[in-house]
């Protein structure tokens, strides 16, 4: 009971003494030591994966079962976590609490203002240790790593390519199903990708952003302004 009530109070009196985060029960306490031991003693039987915190290894187990026992009352998409529920209802809530104090953008999670917040310090805190590259999530980081590590996760169901990014499976699929979604309201021509539709504008607004340094002439493909330099004015691209 009196643990219980310290979430009410916020008071979190456990403290790491190597980087000072501070907990509100000595059990969370402990497993976030974990990650400056690196003790992971719980893996998962199926995948091997570690883990430092034995719920979290249960967590993730379901990725395995496709449990999703959380259900949203409101529209039931389910999840595999009940704090990923908690944060999906604010969608139909529409609660914001947490306010950026740079730009009073809202977000609904606080982790979610923390990234953000990374915008307005220009903090990177996450550094690839092959090329230096840093960044803001430590999910853009991973995804990064895939460059070097030759992972293409995402594979067509239809015709077995594989790719890097999801987006890049989402937009392949089109191909196959035909859709696009980006139409000139000039002409009603249609495109796969936003890209090529801005491109394609171009030929309605006689916009050539692309501008020869040697000659001054402009062209509206960064492609074609490549060729010129080479053909034309003997310059590399």
């Amino acid at each position: 009971m009196k643990q219980h009530q310290v979430l009410h109070t916020v008071e979190r009196p456990y403290r790491c003494d190597v980087c000072n985060k501070t907990f509100s029960n000595r059990r969370n306490l402990k497993v976030h030591q974990s990650v400056h031991t690196g003790e992971r003693p719980y893996r998962c039987d199926v995948c091997n994966k570690t883990f430092s915190d034995r719920s979290n290894m249960k967590v993730h187990q379901r990725a395995h079962t496709g449990e999703r026992p959380y259900g949203c009352d409101v529209c039931n998409k389910t999840f595999r976590r009940l704090h990923h529920l908690m944060l999906h209802q604010n969608v139909h809530t529409g609660e914001r609490p947490y306010r950026c104090d740079v730009c009073n953008k809202t977000f609904s999670d606080r982790r979610n203002l923390e990234v953000h917040q990374r915008v307005h310090s220009g903090e990177h805190p996450y550094r690839c240790d092959v090329c230096d590259k840093t960044f803001r999530q430590l999910q853009h980081l991973k995804v990064h790593q895939r460059l070097h590590t030759g992972e293409r996760p995402y594979c067509c169901d239809v015709c077995n390519k594989t790719f890097i990014f999801r987006g890049s499976l989402k937009i392949h699929l089109r191909v196959h199903s035909g859709e696009r979604p980006y139409r000139c309201d000039v002409c009603n021509k249609a495109f796969i990708v936003r890209g090529s539709l801005k491109i394609h504008q171009r030929v309605h607004t006689g916009e050539r952003p692309y501008r020869c340094d040697v000659c001054n002439k402009t062209f509206s493909h960064k492609s074609v302004l490549k060729r010129h330099l080479l053909s034309c004015c003997n310059q590399p691209s």
